[in-house]
């Protein structure tokens, strides 16, 4: 799927700002699960060939795991790569897929990042005073950068669609001066 184009001027500029950190992170993100496949390989085969493991090695391919799809979530966005149930939207005119990204964006997306976020921020405040631990005792240290992942997450995925809100409201305010005699 084709990124979006941002539109121009002052909105423009902050729609291609936003858009821009989500492709490099996005893009970014992508070679975390190159890396999360080829530790899952080592865990196989030292498990399997070697008769032995490490829990901090299994505990890393998580790790990769949750970090590649949260921080991946906002370029997802951008690309349109997220699931939907389509079965309107995807024959429908261009005006009603804005008005569906607009209050999609508006009325759940956003909430729920904030929801999230706001729930998350003492969850890794506490782990970061603690400074949190793997529960296994040759587990991966740092487990509070991994739970910061978590405000990661509902910063770029909301950022994204606030931009998808701004995108659809000029798609549709255009669409209205296109309709004027």
């Amino acid at each position: 799927m084709a990124e979006p184009t941002p539109p121009t001027g002052a909105v423009g500029a902050l729609i291609g700002t936003v858009d821009a950190i989500n492709r490099t992170v996005g893009r970014a993100s992508s070679w975390l699960l190159l890396a999360m496949a080829l530790v899952t390989l080592a865990v196989v085969i030292l498990r399997y060939v070697f008769a032995t493991g490490f829990i901090w090695l299994q505990e890393s391919y998580v790790w990769l795991n949750g970090m590649a799809f949260m921080v991946g979530a906002g370029y997802t966005l951008l690309r349109d790569g997220h699931v939907r149930v389509d079965v309107i939207y995807r024959s429908a005119s261009a005006r009603f897929k804005a008005w569906v990204n607009l209050l999609g964006s508006l009325f759940l997306l956003l909430p729920t990042m904030v929801v999230v976020a706001w729930f998350s921020v003492p969850y890794v405040a506490a782990s970061w005073e603690r400074l949190e631990t793997s529960r296994e005792a040759v587990g991966l240290p740092g487990v509070f950068l991994l739970k910061s992942v978590l405000l990661a997450y509902c910063l770029l995925l909301g950022l994204q669609g606030l931009t998808l809100a701004a995108r659809s409201a000029l798609a549709l305010l255009e669409r209205r001066r296109e309709d004027r005699p």
